[in-house]
């Protein structure tokens, strides 16, 4: 099984609240607490969406052993850099494993694993992978698709405070937003 955590979330949003507020025709800061909670929701809706990292992050991915082929796809593209890989044997002692090359140009980033320890590891979360991914600390580096897709999903949450059912569709994301998304999305997981 392999789990994914954040770490480290970013620390600003693909959007700024002049934009925001532009494209919604709000001329007022009475609502901007609110529109920066939809705007957080809507980036992380985005991310979990198109499989990817928006703005820089540290995330640690946890797998039950090394992967067999010796190199490993890591999750949330575009990746930065890696920080450590730890691993626990089975007595839960911790060790630090640096036998490995990453491959930051690649979609998705990947660690190639020259050898692999020879010990018997935990059964359940024996590899612990910590790094950082994401376009950069620059909202200008996000995709405009994936920028457009936000703002249309803030502007459909702000004008309608609550799910919507249309036949048997419920609209909490618009099907504009979700196209624009999907053309960014990585389908390799």
């Amino acid at each position: 099984m392999t789990i994914l955590r954040l770490i480290m979330a970013p620390t600003a949003e693909p959007v700024s609240i002049d934009v925001l507020k532009d494209h919604l025709k709000v001329d007022h800061n009475d609502e901007d607490e609110l529109l920066m909670t939809y705007l957080k929701s809507a980036r992380e809706w985005a991310e979990g969406y198109t499989r990817r990292a928006l703005l820089t992050q540290t995330l640690e991915m946890v797998l039950d052993d090394f992967p067999l082929t010796f190199s490993l796809a890591l999750m949330r593209p575009p990746l930065q850099s890696v920080t450590s890989v730890k691993y626990y044997d089975k007595d839960n002692v911790e060790a630090t494993w640096t036998d490995y090359e990453v491959d930051a140009r690649s979609e998705p980033g990947q660690i190639h694993f020259n050898s692999m320890p020879g010990t018997a590891l935990l059964e359940s979360g024996g590899v612990v992978v910590r790094y950082v991914a994401g376009y950069g600390n620059d909202p200008a580096l996000v995709p405009s698709p994936i920028v457009q897709g936000i703002l249309m999903t803030v502007a459909h949450w702000y004008e309608n405070r609550e799910t919507i059912n249309v036949g048997n569709i419920v609209t909490e994301v618009p099907l504009g937003a979700k196209m624009l998304l999907k053309s960014k999305r990585s389908g390799w997981f």
